[in-house]
């Protein structure tokens, strides 16, 4: 009889340009979950000058040899605080792995690594239907903002 191997150990790390193609899949699932589709290419180029350029930070969250998250950061300013924020944009698990904690790890990666560089605070959207991810971020700490409306000026 053969018993099933425990599962890996879940890690979490930041990213590099040469990690473009592991992220790839876990980034067009991303896209995919919220109803947009672009072809790989296209969607592996933005990735990638993102990296290149410094614009954004990754976050991968892998289980054994596997990518299985990830969490992309935009990294600007807030001029009220006079200070750097960080921008959660991108948060993804792969269904497969949801219920493993890999999400929370993610976060709770951004959230440390936003402490080091300084940040302000770290803010995020998500979609007023997710409440399985509101419920997360909630219970990492992450307030609401109820204070604030926001818009957005579709440019084509």
């Amino acid at each position: 009889m053969v018993s099933a191997l425990p599962p890996a150990p879940l890690t979490v790390r930041r990213a590099a340009t040469s990690d473009v193609d592991v992220a790839l899949p876990l980034f067009l699932g991303y896209l995919d979950f919220y109803g947009t589709t672009h072809p790989p290419e296209r969607a592996r180029a933005f990735l990638a000058a993102r990296l290149e350029a410094g614009e954004s930070v990754l976050f991968l969250a892998e289980s054994g040899d596997q990518a299985v998250g990830l969490a992309q950061v935009y990294p600007t300013f807030s001029s009220l605080g006079l200070r750097l924020t960080w921008t959660l944009n991108d948060l993804f698990v792969d269904p497969a792995a949801r219920g493993t904690g890999a999400g929370r790890a993610l976060v709770r990666a951004v959230a440390d690594a936003a402490r080091a560089a300084g940040a302000r605070h770290v803010a995020l959207s998500t979609a007023r239907t997710n409440s399985r991810a509101q419920s997360l971020y909630e219970d990492e700490g992450f307030v609401r903002d109820d204070e604030f409306l926001g818009y957005v000026l579709p440019l084509g």
